[in-house]
């Protein structure tokens, strides 16, 4: 019964089935269902649902996916031969096919490929490839070092030309990185093993030869290779300063770089430079500037042992500093001033005593905590005035050692100027008290001028302290009183002379003697003291009426009243008519007179 109902259906199928679904041919309920059209698209699913076409539909994904609803026999028919095409895409409209709605959109180029160029015709247009590099594997210049994403650089609109965004990778392209062609640094198709080091494509650039190592973008960048905007400031821990901004770089970068550290050190690049051969250390910026090498402006000698002050400020370092091994320069004044010590060491090494910084010449040595300070003139003299040689402490205390060639005393006074002299002025000598010497002055002796009495000038001690020698001329006794006219007259006036004659000689004047004037009596010339005689007869040898025959000793008979008056037993008598009347009666008053002054 089954093969007869079999051999019915095989009746009235309209045809043989395609080779692909032949194996059905007597069993028509796989694609069938009686009086249900609708199940035979369901059964076509199930049957396909291990190619995923039920899945693009339900999902809407796939060509399937997106077409329209529509029985599946629209596109697909059957009962057409054993060699017809259940998808006759040959005998379609190609120009109408959307291949929009596959999963593979057709653009640029791809629109007039020819479909058997992607679509192997021994195989489903489902299976052909979707990744370029199944079609265009003959295309791909980097023999697949790129891996097959092709559409990662290439476009449909053309093969060679690329939508590569080059700032995607590990080598974003900047400054004229952008206009660089792509074979100026991929040198052959294996992009990825291109190397990313600026060295790779500019090491005919690199002036350095790779002494600054391979890493060219701390100093170049992108937009020029000429321009360099490495900044040593702030990029490294060492600013450049002064000249050093403009020193090549080999200058201090003197080995290759290769990530050995550079010295910040000054002597590493120095050492030629350092005159002073290490013994100031190496901490060359104490002294030295970058502004120059030669420039000396850090160094505060302030801060040494040795502060400059005054003029030493202005000297030059070489001055002082006679080698460059400046350590060894002498702290002493003599170090440098041994050529200006005029006292030839005489003095020692400590000439700061006297002299200062400020000028050599100008001391500030304080001769008043000497033992002979300086006093009036004394302060203002010249040191060689007093100091003839340049061992100052040989140098005389006393006046006469420099004022001998003053000294018009010619040495009478002494070498004691001090004593008359003072330091005020030389002329006059305002301390000399004349009142101390063996004349003080009194009377108008005190402004009598000096040299009134100093005739012989300067030599005072030739001056004579007698009256005579300055008033001789006054002297109207002529020396008949002898030279001593003090004992008369007196320093208040020369007239006016007071002498006392019974009190002051042994010779009282009384009677008539008292009106006499000197030269009475004082009648020779005398040097010396004065002797006159006491004797009567000295001055009355022309009264002596007895010619001398009573002897010398008037005043036995005589009075000084009136020499005509004779005494008479001690008292006066009258005078005689004559003395040759009664010469033996005269005889023996005499006699009897002089025993009576006798006894």
């Amino acid at each position: 019964m089954p093969a007869a109902a079999q051999n019915v259906e095989s009746v009235l199928s309209p045809g043989p089935l395609s080779q692909a679904h032949a194996k059905w041919d007597d069993d028509c309920k796989q694609c069938h269902v009686k009086f249900d059209r609708a199940a035979q698209d369901r059964l076509c699913m199930d049957c396909h649902s291990h190619q995923d076409i039920a899945q693009d539909v339900r999902q809407k994904t796939g060509f399937h996916g997106r077409l329209k609803p529509q029985a599946c026999r629209a596109c697909h028919s059957e009962h057409k031969g054993r060699n017809a095409k259940l998808v006759p895409m040959d005998q379609l409209d190609k120009n109408r096919f959307d291949h929009t709605q596959t999963d593979y959109p057709l653009l640029g180029g791809h629109i007039k490929v020819a479909c058997e160029k992607c679509h192997d015709p021994k195989k489903k247009f489902s299976q052909a490839p979707q990744d370029c590099n199944a079609c265009h594997a003959k295309d791909d210049v980097h023999k697949g070092s790129l891996g097959p994403k092709c559409a990662d650089c290439h476009v449909e609109e053309s093969w060679k030309k690329v939508k590569f965004d080059h700032d995607k990778t590990r080598f974003p392209l900047v400054g004229k990185h952008n206009d660089v062609k792509c074979a100026d640094c991929h040198k052959d198709t294996n992009y990825r093993e291109t190397p990313h080091a600026c060295i790779a494509c500019h090491k005919k650039d690199d002036k350095h030869k790779g002494h600054f190592s391979e890493k060219c973008e701390p100093c170049h960048t992108a937009k020029s290779w000429k321009t360099i905007v490495f900044n040593h400031d702030t990029d490294t821990k060492y600013p450049l300063l002064g000249k050093h901004r403009t020193v090549k770089c080999e200058a201090c970068h003197t080995t290759p770089l290769h990530g050995v550290k550079v010295s910040n050190v000054c002597i590493d690049c120095h050492k030629k430079d350092d005159k002073h051969k290490g013994t100031l250390g190496t901490d060359c910026v104490k002294c030295h500037s970058e502004r120059d090498w030669k420039e000396i402006g850090r160094f505060n000698h302030d801060k040494t042992d040795y502060p400059l002050r005054g003029k030493h400020v202005n000297v030059k370092c070489k001055d002082c500093h006679t080698t460059d091994v400046y350590k060894d320069a002498p702290k002493t004044c003599v170090g440098c001033h041994k050529k200006d010590d005029k006292h030839k060491g005489t003095l020692g090494d400590k000439c700061e005593t006297c002299h200062n910084d400020r000028d050599w010449k100008k001391t500030s040595f304080d001769h008043n905590k000497t033992d002979f300070p300086l006093l009036g003139k004394h302060a203002k003299a010249e040191c060689n005035a007093c100091h003839k040689s340049t061992n100052y402490k040989e140098a005389p205390k006393d006046c006469y050692s420099c004022h001998k060639a003053e000294d018009k005393h010619e040495g009478q006074q002494g070498r004691a100027c001090e004593k008359c002299h003072d330091e005020r002025a030389w002329k006059p000598a305002p301390r000399f008290d004349h009142g101390l010497t063996r004349f003080p002055l009194l009377g108008k002796h005190v402004p009598v001028e000096c040299k009134t009495c100093h005739t012989t000038g300067a030599r005072y001690k030739d001056a004579k302290i007698d009256c005579v020698a300055c008033h001789v001329k006054d002297d109207k006794h002529k020396k008949t009183l002898g030279p001593a006219c003090e004992l008369c007259h007196n320093a208040r006036s020369w007239k006016a002379w007071d002498f006392d004659h019974d009190k002051r000689t042994k010779f009282p004047l009384d009677g008539k003697h008292k009106g006499l004037i000197c030269s009475s009596c004082h009648k020779r010339p005398m040097e010396g003291k004065v002797l006159a005689s006491t004797e009567c007869v000295a001055c009355h040898a022309k009264d002596d009426i007895h010619e001398g025959s009573y002897g010398r000793q008037c005043q036995q008979c005589h009075v000084t009243s009136s020499f005509k008056t004779i005494r008479q037993r001690g008292r006066p008598v009258s005078s005689v008519s004559s003395p040759a009347a009664e010469p033996g009666a005269v005889a023996n008053r005499v006699a009897s007179a002089n025993r009576r002054f006798a006894s």
